[in-house]
């Protein structure tokens, strides 16, 4: 009764084998076929031949290994910074004559820089050159701009910089990378950090580093955003301009050198840094506008392009704004440190840490293959629209701390 069930179920299953078979046999046949002519050669033809192979089958793992190999990531980062055992703000004097054993200035001690900062009226070039520091005092280095500095160095030191690799602009047979489902989430997370470096660096430049209209800018600072700024895809040699060239890791390490050089001379008293509240409205409207940016691609990505699992532009989307976040994580919890004085007097503490805290669970969202499905969808998940939700959250919280600030 249940044979002719049963046959046909046979002949179907048969004929899929077949065509797989087939399929399997069509895309292996040049592999054969090529195989076949390799081993009815000389070794004089066969032995560069092999040589051109193997380095070949090297270059390109050494590649897929960066690309997959994600060295010293870490989502709490931030824990090794000891954030919370800061005593004094950035700049301001930590330890030597003139100051007590919390990093307090003294009444003989008070002519600082930190002293100078804090008053905006005094703020004078011919007051600047006055400051007088005893000899040996030690101040407070910034945590922002060794956050920044190492978020360089996990970007282009520690892992490889991807984007600048010869493989991934070559692409996949003449197609971009990022157009495929295929080793470009690294690169698009490191670029997303690189966004979040960027922003800190030239805000460094233009109000953190410097107190503005009375002083002119730090040189190394100067020197970091420029570098900062260079493309993120150069590499040993181009056609535009044709000819050799520096490529992008060797500009991001100078900048993390100049950073670190800013902070060697701020712990010597000999650069200012300006943790006046106005000048963390500012950066924290720039950090806002940033992540507003960031959130409106995702929306237009989430809304417009519902591919689910198969839309292959959503994994660059979702690690970019990952990577922009991972970074903001580590910058806006320095910041905190480098502004304790104004975040306490101003009652930010508890937003404070609250951003913070969202920062880190969007950290969490960690999808073996991201889908952009509908947000109404059941089957597919839309990672890109919760990404966009946690980065609004955090710009949310931003833009109340900067308007509690502008009061």
């Amino acid at each position: 009764m249940f044979d002719p069930i049963v046959a046909f179920f046979q002949r179907v299953f048969t004929a899929i084998g077949r065509g797989i078979g087939l399929v399997v046999a069509w895309l292996l046949w040049p592999f054969i076929a090529v195989g076949n002519w390799y081993r009815q050669r000389s070794w004089i033809i066969k032995g560069p031949i092999g040589i051109v192979l193997i380095g070949l089958i090297l270059f390109y793992g050494y590649f897929i290994w960066q690309t997959q190999a994600w060295t010293n990531f870490n989502e709490d980062y931030v824990d090794r910074y000891k954030l919370a055992e800061r005593k004094v703000p950035a700049g301001s004097p930590m330890s030597g004559p003139g100051t007590t054993s919390t990093g307090q200035a003294t009444t003989g001690g008070a002519n600082t820089l930190a002293g100078v900062a804090a008053q905006p009226q005094e703020s004078t070039p011919e007051a600047l050159a006055a400051v007088q520091l005893p000899a040996g005092t030690v101040c407070q280095t910034s945590a922002i701009v060794d956050v920044t500095a190492d978020l360089i160095d996990f970007n282009v030191n520690e892992n490889a910089w991807i984007s600048s690799m010869l493989l991934y602009k070559l692409g996949f047979f003449g197609l971009d990378w990022d157009d495929t489902p295929w080793l470009d989430n690294k690169a698009s997370f490191q670029r997303g950090v690189n966004q979040a470096i960027r922003r800190t660096s030239v805000e460094l430049v233009d109000s953190l580093g410097r107190m503005r209209g009375t002083s002119g800018i730090n040189n190394a600072l100067q020197s970091a955003r420029g570098n900062m700024q260079f493309d993120e895809e150069t590499w040993y040699f181009g056609i535009n301009p044709f000819g050799p060239k520096t490529p992008t890791p060797s500009f991001y390490r100078a900048a993390m050198k100049d950073l670190r050089s800013f902070n060697t001379t701020l712990s010597k008293c000999e650069a200012i840094f300006d943790g006046r509240s106005d000048n963390l409205v500012e950066f924290l409207d720039r950090v806002a506008n940033d992540l507003g940016n960031t959130s409106a691609i995702l929306r237009e990505r989430s809304e417009n392009h519902n591919g689910g699992w198969f839309d292959t532009r959503a994994d660059d989307r979702f690690w970019f704004a990952y990577g922009q976040l991972y970074g903001y994580y580590g910058i806006l919890s320095a910041a905190g440190a480098d502004f304790d004085n104004v975040v306490a007097q101003r009652g930010l503490l508890p937003i404070w840490t609250e951003t913070i805290k969202q920062l880190r669970a969007a950290l969490r969202i960690q999808p073996w293959i991201i889908s952009n499905g509908e947000e109404a969808g059941w089957i597919m998940p839309t990672h890109l629209a919760t990404m966009g939700f946690y980065t609004l959250r955090v710009r949310s919280n931003i833009v109340e701390m900067r308007d509690i600030l502008a009061r």
